[in-house]
């Protein structure tokens, strides 16, 4: 039985070689660059105004005293302004080109208007209020590099790069398969001592946030010749398969020994943690295989922490694995060493220190205890109890 931080670099070690595809800028949020992106010109294009004001030249105001100066012309965004006339002003709005001749930007507030004239108390300096052309970005500047998961921000700078389109990551393909002889479908008409099949709808979603496609495939039951048929179709076009349950070794687990029978390669199957010890990590070829456990929160916690990072490694994402946040315990935890344990948690903010507060329900049977919490405390294995206040290390499940 692995350690988590041996399971987990295991599957960190991992390479992958994504394939790449050019889609617009619409469909981009949350993909993975695929190439680095640099400015073709200078960002900004030009000198612009950063205030709405006047334009001016520094010279010709005085230092000590006010200055009047006539206002000739106005520069307004989309349109190019004539240079400034010699001894005047230039009404100017907020991200106008700077005119030809002005070296300064006097913000209006600053500024005493008697009809045509501009009356300026103080001389500013040079270059006030004026964004210079390529401040941001000089031509060829690396502006994302590869690997980078684009968000809105990311989306909006490539749109100002006048990119139309961009080269990604193509999504790895995950494929879903839940056994268990209790499963139906959600919302079916109940039979006895069945269930309805909640894994299946949380790991896609997960999926999805990830990166990935996905398809869940139909339920199998606890019949080794079905799960073997099952198990060899899903295989097929998949970057990742996901199978829920029946990895441990009861007399109805037929999971593992069909990855077997499919020619999968099991690489581990047990990780000592708290929930999730019963996990088998193998490939197939290139498709990697996460045997993940049946019971609800051990499926999800053990996909958080090591399918999302390998689901983002095959994206191409330079920063798979999500930040662990320093944070303090709100109340004592009492446990045996042994396992590395990750407790459901909800956190606050007090006196500029973050808070975990272990939810009520930690089984990992409970989904109500996952879906009342925000993120997950890692305890390390050799800890035993914990008082209240003692330093604990939390990832955000929105992080996840």
């Amino acid at each position: 039985m692995l350690s988590f931080e041996e399971a987990r670099a295991r599957i960190a070690g991992c390479e992958a070689h994504p394939v790449a595809e050019r889609v617009p800028l619409f469909s981009a949020d949350g993909r993975v660059l695929a190439e680095d992106v640099h400015a073709r010109a200078p960002v900004p294009p030009w000198d612009t105004s950063a205030m709405d004001g006047y334009a001016v030249r520094v010279a010709e105001l005085t230092v000590d005293a006010p200055t009047r100066l006539p206002v000739r012309g106005e520069s307004r965004t989309g349109a190019a302004p004539e240079p400034l006339a010699p001894g005047a002003a230039m009404r100017i709005f907020t991200g106008a080109v700077l005119p030809e001749g002005a070296d300064a930007v006097v913000m209006q507030e600053d500024v005493a208007r008697e009809a045509d004239v501009a009356v300026f108390r103080a001389r500013p300096a040079a270059l006030a209020n004026v964004r210079r052309r390529g401040e941001d970005l000089e031509e060829g500047a690396l502006a994302l590099a590869k690997g980078t998961r684009l968000g809105p921000a990311q989306v909006g700078l490539l749109a100002s790069l006048d990119r139309g389109e961009v080269l990604v990551a193509r999504r790895p393909e995950v494929v879903i398969l839940a056994t268990g002889d209790e499963l139906r479908p959600p919302g079916s008409c109940p039979r006895p001592a069945s269930i309805p099949e909640s894994n299946g709808l949380a790991l896609a979603a997960m999926v999805v946030r990830a990166g990935g496609r996905v398809r869940v495939c139909p339920a199998v039951g606890d019949d080794g010749a079905a799960t073997a048929r099952a198990v060899e179709d899903a295989l097929r076009g998949a970057d990742l398969l996901l199978t829920i349950g029946g990895v441990s070794v009861g007399d109805h687990d037929v999971v593992r020994p069909a990855l077997v029978a499919a020619g999968v390669e099991i690489d581990f199957w047990k990780v000592a943690m708290k929930p999730g010890k019963p996990l088998a990590v193998g490939r197939r070829g290139a498709t990697w295989v996460l045997g993940l456990p049946g019971n609800p929160v051990s499926a999800l916690v053990t996909f958080a922490l090591f399918g999302v990072p390998l689901l983002r490694t095959l994206s191409g994402d330079r920063a798979p694995v999500a930040p662990w946040l320093p944070a303090r315990l709100a109340r004592a935890v009492r446990r045996r060493p042994g396992r590395s344990e990750f407790l459901r948690a909800t956190l606050d903010v007090k006196n500029d220190q973050l808070i975990a507060t272990p939810v009520a329900h930690q089984a990992s049977g409970a989904l109500v205890g996952l879906a009342a919490a925000t993120a997950l405390v890692a305890l390390p294995a050799e800890a035993g109890d914990l008082e209240e206040g003692a330093a604990v290390s939390v990832v955000r499940l929105g992080d996840l």
